[in-house]
């Protein structure tokens, strides 16, 4: 009986460490004078970053309450009827415990759950260096009013500094705190504003714990990484002096045509579209080049990223572009437009008879005299 009651207390052990909260609750206590039936949002980032209203609750007595469930740590925003500004919190299972002021919903405590104290770990140091920097702004405004121009010097000189120091703090933190959604939510800040290489930013990456890496802000970063990682290969695959690589897509008659099937002496490579008034300005030059040298051995072939087959092929005809032509009618999404790193239009790529780049991006006069120099 004795050895029953025990393995009854072991077993109830083990299920109270293992258990884990199947839903969460935002305690939120409000400081101020906030009118009892404010109405409070919890937000969340959606679709090109457009904030999505997920839950709303109302004030009572200074205190309000979300309750859900949750299946993965993410960001979250509390938005308060007439109240300027938001606070950030991160959306978990468990007991998060919210306080804030009024007039300062910046400077608002999430606390309770593993990834909110990360969270307010990191507000924490941010904020002491965010300190900094306002009141070396201030000084810097005041030495401009006085025109000390020694003043404004030192000033700039210990901004970027202290610039220096937090990024090198948001990229220690990352490496210190594997396990925690903001690293991943950094790392993507770290992308957006280039601070360190793609090389750097895949290490921090990989580094992250693999519950952090299932979430969907991680698996965001994954992609952004794969992507500038393709980018930067296909960047030297398509620098002057190498091998433009070979593409096909459909023609305007529906027929598969490849580069390789249309490289002359001299081969241009026209990235435009019929929506885009810079590529049709330049068409009557082309034009003309093309005229001038295509006996002498120049092949064109264009490279639409038009929206429609109609609007691509009109354009071809009103402008009068008597050389080969492509187009998945793709946009910007176009596979031949992201195997060239195109996004933006005009764009060009002149090939000598070998299909080695030797000029990018010429226009007007400059792709004349250049094609001149190759065909004459």
């Amino acid at each position: 009986m004795r050895n029953i009651f025990l393995a009854i207390i072991v077993l109830g052990l083990m299920a109270s460490c293992n258990s884990k909260p199947e839903g969460y609750s935002i305690n939120g206590t409000l400081t101020g004078d906030v009118a009892d039936g404010t109405a409070v949002y919890l937000k969340r980032s959606g679709e090109n970053n457009r904030l999505v209203e997920v839950d709303t609750a109302e004030v009572k007595g200074g205190t309000f309450v979300f309750e859900g469930q949750q299946n993965q740590p993410e960001m979250h925003y509390i938005f308060i009827d007439q109240l300027g500004g938001y606070a950030a919190t991160v959306l978990e299972n468990g007991d998060i415990e919210f306080t804030a002021h009024k007039d300062s919903l910046g400077l608002a405590k999430s606390t309770g759950t593993p990834q909110n104290e990360f969270l307010y770990d990191f507000q924490k140091n941010s904020r002491e260096v965010s300190q900094q920097a306002m009141n070396i702004q201030k000084d810097l405004k005041a030495a401009s009013n006085s025109r000390d121009t020694v003043l404004i010097n030192s000033l700039k000189e210990e901004l970027n500094d202290l610039r220096g120091e937090y990024e090198e703090f948001e990229l220690g933190y990352i490496k210190d705190n594997p396990n925690a959604l903001i690293s991943a939510l950094l790392i993507d800040r770290a992308i957006n504003t280039r601070t360190s290489t793609t090389e750097e930013l895949q290490t921090l990456f990989n580094g992250l714990s693999a519950e952090i890496k299932e979430t969907e802000a991680a698996k965001k970063v994954k992609k952004t990484l794969d992507e500038l990682k393709k980018r930067e290969e296909n960047s030297k695959n398509t620098s002057v002096g190498a091998v433009a690589p070979d593409f096909s897509a459909p023609s305007p008659s529906g027929k598969l045509l490849a580069l390789n099937d249309v490289k002359g002496k001299a081969t241009l490579i026209d990235f435009w579209a019929a929506w885009c008034r810079p590529c049709r300005a330049e068409n009557p030059n082309v034009v003309k080049v093309y005229d001038k040298y295509k006996e002498k051995g120049l092949s064109i072939i264009g490279v639409s990223l038009d929206k429609t087959a109609e609007a691509w092929k009109k354009a071809i005809e009103d402008d009068g572009l008597e050389w080969h032509h492509v187009s998945n009618i793709a946009y910007f999404d176009d596979a031949i437009a992201k195997l060239y790193n195109v996004d933006a239009i005009p764009a060009t790529f002149l090939l000598d008879e070998n299909g080695v780049i030797v000029a990018k991006n010429l226009r007007g006069p400059a792709l004349e005299a250049r094609i001149s120099e190759m065909l004459n």
